[in-house]
């Protein structure tokens, strides 16, 4: 084989590999350590350190202060222009991972899918104590803040149809079980724009969420989850903001989430 031939498939050969670690990173919601990659790659660290360097020198990912990678701007520039249908995942993604910068916690991107919410993105913060919901994972409208906003949508008799076909199956001592409970509590949510999930899906997790108003096929909602005793009701505006964001950006875009290729667990 020639020195040319050689060299040209060494440098697909490199392409593969990018490809594949960059697969692996979107796999762990965009946020993973170097031994992460490598593990799930197969490629042996060093090998896959030398190609993130080459990426983050080309910003296509970066690399925050705890070492961790997540995905660049010049990656996520490309992405608007990709033509044909948008994927919500990737619209929000730089939105969620700068909220998730400023308040340091979890940030959450939902879908309605029949009764439950679906976790179809995240962006984790890098401390140790957190929050993580599994993309993929699935909880009942009303046990959520923004699944209770989604109910809200269709008015008082559309929540006692849910409660009548559901149950209002209790996740926690704190789900909300009784019905003109939570129609006062989902009404006065979506009233001031934003609701509270206190410890109703999850005992010591607190939630913030708010809806989507950009044109989409389905409700979303974008929500902040934390250790209940750090949540700040301070954050409504930055998530109002973010929101606000990716409604500007969903403006003319046709959007899709893939939900069948995420793994489904059930909540409750």
């Amino acid at each position: 084989m020639s020195d040319s031939a050689s060299d040209r498939n060494s440098s697909i050969q490199v392409i593969d590999r990018l490809r594949a670690l960059l697969d692996a990173l979107a796999a762990e919601g965009g946020n993973a350590s170097l031994k992460i990659l490598a593990a799930v790659t197969g490629l042996a660290p060093s090998t896959a350190f030398r190609i993130l360097a080459s990426a983050q020198d080309n910003a296509l990912i970066t690399r925050d202060a705890v070492g961790h990678y997540r995905f660049g701007p010049h990656l996520q520039d490309w992405a608007q222009l990709a033509p044909g249908r948008s994927d919500l995942r990737a619209i929000a993604r730089p939105i969620m991972a700068w909220l998730r910068d400023q308040v340091q916690e979890t940030v959450n991107l939902t879908i309605q899918q029949d009764d439950e919410v679906v976790y179809v993105e995240r962006a984790t913060p890098s401390r140790m104590m957190r929050v993580e919901q599994v993309i993929g994972s699935r909880a009942p409208l009303h046990t959520t803040a923004v699944g209770k906003l989604m109910l809200a949508l269709n008015g008082e008799a559309a929540v006692e149809r849910y409660a009548t076909r559901t149950h209002l199956p209790a996740l926690t001592v704190h789900t909300l079980r009784d019905i003109p409970t939570l129609w006062k509590d989902a009404r006065t949510a979506l009233e001031r724009g934003y609701a509270l999930d206190n410890e109703e899906a999850e005992i010591g997790v607190g939630c913030l969420g708010v809806l989507l108003r950009g044109p989409l096929p389905w409700n979303a909602g974008l929500s902040i989850s934390a250790p209940i005793e750090r949540r700040q009701e301070s954050w409504i505006p930055l998530l109002q903001e973010a929101a606000r964001r990716i409604d500007m950006r969903l403006q003319g875009q046709t959007v899709t989430v893939d939900v069948g290729a995420l793994w489904q667990p059930s909540v409750g």
